[in-house]
């Protein structure tokens, strides 16, 4: 097997397919859910965690179904697949999500101590980091629909 077999081999791997799929089309939501929320556009929630719905989390389920729907939904594969998308949910919407409002503390504490008349630091820390449950939950369903999709239409 040559490399240019393996690495064709890995670009038609439906999972990872199914899986970035489901990564991209949570991330371009993000954009027009932002502006619905915030009243403004901002393309680079594109590119940046946190917010609806959560790309982790349609990743994850999206390769985790695909899996399922390919090999058994009563297979080992799928069995880790549903683990690693349940702690990768659980991670997004608890562990992140404090690190989140720990950096929303953490900012305002900088922004009240002046040092001279000045804050002690002009870099603050990313607060949008983690994701409410309703966010994971939505990215979740987006990632079944997103393998659904798939599997009726486009695999072959």
């Amino acid at each position: 097997m040559t490399r240019l077999h393996s690495v064709l081999e890995i670009v038609h791997n439906p999972v990872l397919i199914v899986a970035f799929i489901g990564w991209f089309v949570a991330q371009a939501l993000k954009i027009p859910i932002h502006y619905l929320v915030e009243k403004e556009w901002d393309i680079h929630r594109f590119h940046g965690s946190g917010g609806m719905p959560s790309s982790h989390s349609a990743m994850v389920v999206s390769a985790a179904v695909t899996v399922g729907a390919i090999k058994g939904f009563a297979t080992t594969e799928f069995a880790l697949g549903a683990v690693f998308a349940t702690i990768v949910m659980y991670d997004a919407a608890g562990v992140r999500r404090e690190t989140g409002r720990q950096a929303t503390v953490i900012n305002q504490i900088i922004r009240d101590a002046l040092l001279d008349g000045k804050p002690i630091s002009d870099n603050e820390l990313k607060e949008l980091v983690g994701h409410k449950p309703v966010e994971v939950a939505a990215g979740a369903v987006l990632g079944i629909l997103v393998s659904c999709i798939y599997i009726m239409f486009l695999a072959q």
